[in-house]
């Protein structure tokens, strides 16, 4: 079950996911015909939960993906199996674009600390011990010759 990190889930609250919604009112909702939704959750482009005596329960995701399926294949003229890799690559991209916000979240952790711990051994330096004194750059040329052995 998804939620928020450290709090519980009220099980009666209900959310997009929530399959609440039998076949006939997900028709209703979606503008299509039972039939269709059953052709639909056969190819696998909209898979509603199922009860424990196998009906399907829609929720409010599965009408928009119901309606968004029937927009595709009506008003853009794609093929139910192209329909399918386009939801399957939207769903691909949606999982990569939540590892990438989980990924700098760490990343800004682990970046904050790293200057926590940095101003920590800063603080703790004893500077009595080596005086700092800035080098002067210069750009002298100095030339060695050997000594020649018969002079």
């Amino acid at each position: 079950m998804e939620g928020r990190p450290g709090r519980s889930r009220n099980p009666y609250e209900l959310t997009e996911e929530t399959p609440v919604y039998v076949i006939s009112v997900a028709a209703q909702l979606s503008g299509l015909h039972p039939q269709t939704l059953r052709q639909y959750d056969r190819l696998g482009l909209v898979s509603p939960d199922r009860t424990a005596g196998r009906g399907r329960r829609y929720s409010a995701r599965d009408i928009d993906l119901l309606r968004q399926v029937q927009a595709l294949s009506q008003d853009e003229g794609i093929n139910l199996a192209g329909i399918k890799r386009i939801i399957e690559l939207e769903n691909q991209v949606a999982a990569l674009q939540a590892r990438v916000a989980e990924l700098s979240a760490a990343l800004e952790g682990a970046a904050a600390t790293m200057q926590q711990r940095e101003a920590a051994v800063h603080a703790s330096y004893r500077r009595d011990l080596v005086p700092y004194q800035e080098v002067q750059q210069t750009s002298a040329l100095v030339v060695w010759r050997p000594k020649r052995s018969s002079d």
